[in-house]
């Protein structure tokens, strides 16, 4: 198990309004599997974790404790041509540089 997710899992439930038998319905599990995220018995399979990554609108990268950031920042880019995006990702880059 990953360290420190069975708080996250069930921090983001709660936070959701969800009791164990909503989510375990929602990810097609029993409400013991989720109890078992929930207390750290169990690990969710990549198909799951993927699931509820998306559910929660949360980067795989929070749950895994890699960042502390809950939510992505994304941009939203629909209708711009190849080379107006690759504009827009030199420009972040740059201006993340100007933070450093």
């Amino acid at each position: 198990m990953v360290a420190g997710l069975p708080d996250k899992l069930k921090q983001l439930r709660l936070q959701n309004h969800y009791s164990q038998k909503e989510l375990s319905d929602l990810l097609g599990l029993s409400p013991s599997i989720i109890s078992g995220y929930e207390i750290g018995d169990k690990t969710p399979s990549l198909e799951i974790f993927m699931k509820i990554s998306s559910l929660y609108h949360v980067s795989a990268d929070f749950l895994l404790g890699i960042s502390n950031k809950q939510k992505p920042t994304l941009i939203d880019a629909t209708g711009l041509a190849p080379e107006e995006i690759k504009s827009l990702h030199i420009l972040i880059d740059a201006i993340k540089k100007g933070h450093q």
